[in-house]
Parts: structure tokens; sequence; C-alpha cells
């Protein structure tokens, strides 16, 4: 068999969760059968462009998707599929929005059109309305259903489509094996941090309204209060990134936080964590959440994220109706014990280097490759 192409559809290959989560696949993936190539809606470049290039996979660039240019947004995707007829498999996972790229794609002939729900919630902001018109305009453009969640599933595709079975959970698997524990990573991270002996509560997210840390700063100056010996690891960055940075100055914080802006040793620096702390305002099923499980880190989420991210049991729901006092008294009596989960992980599907397999059978299969051979 010759080497088949799938087309991943994305905003920008940046080092978000489902971004990261696709790269642990396409590392792992048989490359001389299956190669991956990435639509991509941003001219700027990608954090992981340069390895997709070099492990021999393709970037196009699609314009912004902006309710003032959904037309000419349209016509470049048709014209890209009738210029590009070697996609038998379309992976879309721009949430409601795929359902243009998969009219596109259904439109020439792609036989397996895949929509993967990566979210449970859009958040309230001026595009809701043309977003809601995206998911509705969803039909039966796409024709195999992907979700992070069971929720995120019903969410995106309706509950009587997810209901019936239709809709394939794809869990949001890590690559198990980089979280082990090492107390030497461990050692060498928290001198880099500054940590001492001090309890160092970690959080991973872009600066954006959904990950609340405008809330997070608030429970962390009552965790001071209870417990002074406490350090908080902000990794990521944003277009709130700076507001955060201010709003920790004005409260004292900024002696003990650590804004470090983008990682790429997210394994290593969960090593010098003893807790992990997300209090986002909706979710999909975050891959940074089976990351810091991974990494054996008892986790302290909001009651928004769906009960299915608690894999390992290592994960308890705080509800967003508590104050910040309330969910400080929960994290400073918390057990920075961490344990390992590796095994567990692997056995319920949450490990790459068991799922990468379960997914390349899944596109040779439904892209009508074997049938082809055959």
């Amino acid at each position: 068999m010759d080497t088949i192409r799938v087309l991943q559809v994305v905003t920008i290959m940046n080092r978000g969760g489902l971004e990261t989560m696709l790269m642990n696949y396409y590392r792992q993936i048989d490359r001389s059968r299956i190669q991956f190539d990435f639509i991509v809606h941003r001219e700027e470049e990608g954090h992981y462009d340069a390895e997709i290039q070099s492990l021999g996979g393709r970037i196009y660039r699609m314009p912004q998707i902006r309710p003032g240019n959904y037309r000419l947004y349209f016509k470049k995707l048709d014209a890209f599929f009738a210029e590009h007829n070697e996609y038998k498999v379309v992976h879309s996972h721009i949430n409601e929005n795929s359902s243009f790229v998969l009219r596109a794609a259904k439109r020439a002939g792609v036989p397996c059109r895949i929509a993967h729900s990566h979210l449970s919630d859009l958040g309230i902001d001026l595009k809701l309305p043309f977003r809601l018109y995206a998911r509705m305009a969803m039909k039966d453009n796409p024709n195999r259903y992907f979700a992070c969640s069971y929720h995120a599933g019903q969410w995106l595709f309706g509950k009587q489509l997810a209901a019936s079975q239709q809709v394939t959970v794809l869990n949001n698997a890590v690559h198990v094996e980089q979280f082990q524990y090492d107390p030497d990573v461990r050692s060498r991270l928290r001198e880099e941090l500054g940590a001492g002996d001090r309890l160092v509560i970690g959080h991973i997210g872009r600066f954006n309204k959904q990950k609340n840390h405008d809330f997070l700063l608030d429970v962390f100056k009552a965790v001071q209060e209870l417990r002074p010996d406490t350090l908080l690891v902000l990794a990521g960055d944003g277009q709130l990134r700076p507001e955060m940075e201010r709003k920790a100055a004005r409260l004292g914080l900024s002696g003990s936080i650590r804004f470090l802006g983008v990682r790429e040793d997210v394994p290593e620096l969960m090593q010098a964590m003893d807790l992990f702390v997300f209090p986002s305002l909706f979710e999909g099923l975050p891959v940074v959440l089976v990351e810091a499980q991974a990494a054996g880190l008892n986790c302290l989420v909001s009651d928004a994220i769906t009960q299915e991210s608690d894999v390992t049991g290592r994960v308890r729901f705080i509800s967003l109706k508590e104050s910040a006092e309330s969910w400080a008294r929960t994290i400073a009596g918390a057990s920075p014990e961490r344990r390992d989960t590796a095994e567990l992980l692997r056995a319920r599907g949450y490990d790459t280097g068991t799922m990468t397999q379960w997914l390349a059978d899944y596109y040779l299969d439904n892209g009508l490759y074997r049938k082809k051979q055959a």
C-alpha cells in the first residue's frame, strides 16, 4: 500500500491540548503507511510547524473564519479540494466551524469526513450568533462523529445523535511514558523555579476568559493566607496574561507566582508540581488534565469540567459557586502525594502508545483504503 495522507484541520498548531495530542499520534503513527497534513487558519507560524514539516507533513494556510469573509473562505475551500483530490479522510478539529470545511469536502466526494468536538460550551461573546449558526449548519456534512467526551459530543452534535451511539469518544490520550516520575528531574525543575521546600501549585493553560485565571489568583491569595509556603506556577500565554500579571502585583503575590509563558517541557514541569488546579469555566475534556493525572498529581478542578475527566480517581471537583476561600481551604488540605497511574491510563485507553494503532486502522477502514487494496 502506498502512503496515504490524512488531512487534519485545526486553527493553528500551537502548544494547546488538542494540538499536542495530535502531535503525539503523529510522532508514533507508522508514517510509511499514514502521513498527516494540516489545514491551519492563521498566517503566522505555529509552534509545531517546523516539526510537522520535518516529519513529512504539509501545511496549507486558510484565512481566519470570520463572518465578514465567509464567502471568500468558502470559495478557497472549494478551490482547495478541487486541487487536492488525494484526500480520502478529512479530520476536522475546529468544533462548530468544522461544518464549513466538511461541506466543501462532501461536495468534493471525500468519503470519510470526521467532525471532532473538543468543547462542551462556547461561552458568550460577540461571535456567539455566528458560531451557533455554524453549529446548526453541521447537518450531514460530516459522516463520522468524534468527541473528547460524551458531553462534548452531545453539545456539538445534539442529544439525539449522541444517544444513537454514532458518536465515537476518542479519548484525549497522552504519551504516558513521558510523565513517569523522576526525582532528578523534579529536583532540577524545582531549583529552576526557586521552589525550595514550598508547596508548588501548578496550572497550565492559555490566558483567556475560559481558563478563569482571574478567579485562580483570588484563590491563590486565600491559599497564601492559610499556607504562606506556597508557590503558584502558571505556564501558558495569551491576551489576558499582562492583566493577570498586574493583578498579581496588586495582590502582593508577584514573589510567589511564576509566569512561565509557553513551555516545551510540560512533562518535566509537572514533576516539579505538588498539586494541579484548574478552575475553567468550560472545557471538553482537557488534555492537560489527563497529563496531570499521568504525572500522578492530585487535581482540584471546577465542576464545569465533565466527570469523565477523572480517569484515575485523582480528580476532585469543586463548584465554581464556592468562594475563593472555600477553594483555598480544599487546596491547602489536599495531599501532595503522587501515585503511578501509567497502567491505569493505558487500560482505560488514554495512552497514545496503545491508541495509535486504533486510529490508524480507523483511517484505513473508513477512508476505503483497505477495500481499494482488496
